[in-house]
């Protein structure tokens, strides 16, 4: 089990751009590692995912607009968000698997392929 904690959620103006980071507790570079997101009364949804050997994938609500990327030497997942927009604005929460493979859909893995979670960091985009 990895402890997960997610840092850089803030409010930012339509159009903006936003870097999250999240720390693991411990040598992670063979997890698959995910991020969501989720807003009140809606399910968790997928955003992006990489898995050990760099492999990415993004949901289409976000390609072209989000880089997902991870260093293995300090144990940090990192999600740029750039352009974001008004239906952007929610709490972010990253995610492990200790399995290492993500998936081979064109869209990343649900919710419950991941085991481990962190506590989520608000996004807020005003506009």
């Amino acid at each position: 089990q990895v402890q997960l904690a997610e840092f850089g959620g803030g409010s930012v103006e339509v159009g903006g751009s936003l870097t999250l980071s999240c720390n693991a507790s411990k040598y992670y570079e063979e997890y698959c590692m995910g991020w969501f997101r989720q807003t009140p009364g809606k399910k968790r949804e997928a955003v992006a995912s990489i898995d050990s050997d760099g492999n990415t994938i993004y949901a289409p609500s976000v390609k072209g607009r989000a880089t997902v990327s991870r260093d293995d030497t300090k144990n940090v997942l990192y999600l740029q968000l750039n352009n974001l927009k008004p239906e952007d604005t929610a709490v972010y929460y990253c995610a492990a698997d200790a399995s290492g493979f993500c998936s081979n859909s064109p869209t990343p893995p649900p919710p419950d392929w991941y085991t481990d979670w962190g506590q989520g960091t608000q996004i807020t985009v005003a506009s």
